[in-house]
């Protein structure tokens, strides 16, 4: 399979059957459709979807009159790449900054969420825009603190640095929630970064448009 989950870790692998295309393809390039269904003895019709989609991800360009060949572009490596490499810095605010002060920081830095600490820098919850936008609704946002509509630690859902993007991508989409602040494993109250939806879907964007250009070329 394509996808393998165990105990919601993430792995990134070709099936048996398209690993062996692609050593064919690496062996006998450039080769045609009708060549690797010969020497797999499989029909081309078993053989269409797998050859759609390693020419779509970029591991196969396929040339009209010519056949396929091996890219050396792996579309896989952009989902292997780490939370570290894409996580941005936080906006952070203390407990006791009022719901006023917190949402003019919030679309001042046009964040998704605020991450709340103590004095120590420590991570005690977050206040993200529905949570503000409620407060605003029903508080005096001029005293009222953040600390009082802040969705508190250790209700959090966090990630660590060393993750594959695509365990984050899973997490934000599992528990609809726009962005995930990266910690420490061994503290997880101290924040290292985070990764939005934003962020993790314009590096996505930019790596399939980088690897269109290299099968293009």
């Amino acid at each position: 399979s394509i996808l393998s989950l165990k105990r919601r870790h993430i792995v990134l692998e070709l099936s048996a059957r398209q690993k062996q295309i692609v050593d064919i393809v690496k062996k006998e390039q450039p080769v045609s459709g009708e060549k690797i269904s010969e020497l797999m003895e499989i029909s081309r019709a078993t053989l269409r979807s797998d050859l759609s989609f390693l020419t779509l991800v970029g591991i196969l360009k396929a040339t009209p009159k010519v056949g396929y060949t091996y890219s050396g572009n792996d579309f896989f490596d952009t989902f292997r790449k780490k939370a570290e490499d894409i996580m941005i810095s936080p906006v952070l605010v203390s407990q006791d900054t009022s719901i006023q002060d917190a949402v003019i920081r919030l679309f001042m830095y046009d964040a998704d969420v605020l991450y709340v600490i103590d004095e120590k820098k420590l991570l005690l919850g977050i206040g993200s825009r529905k949570d503000l936008l409620r407060a605003a609704l029903s508080s005096s946002i001029g005293t009222t603190p953040i600390a009082v509509c802040m969705t508190r630690m250790p209700h959090l859902r966090t990630c660590h640095k060393d993750m594959n993007i695509l365990e984050v991508a899973a997490l934000l989409q599992d528990f609809a929630i726009d962005s995930l602040p990266v910690v420490e494993k061994d503290n997880e109250r101290k924040i290292l970064g985070t990764v939005t939806k934003t962020a993790l879907l314009d590096y996505i964007i930019q790596e399939a448009r980088q690897a269109e250009v290299k099968r293009q070329e």
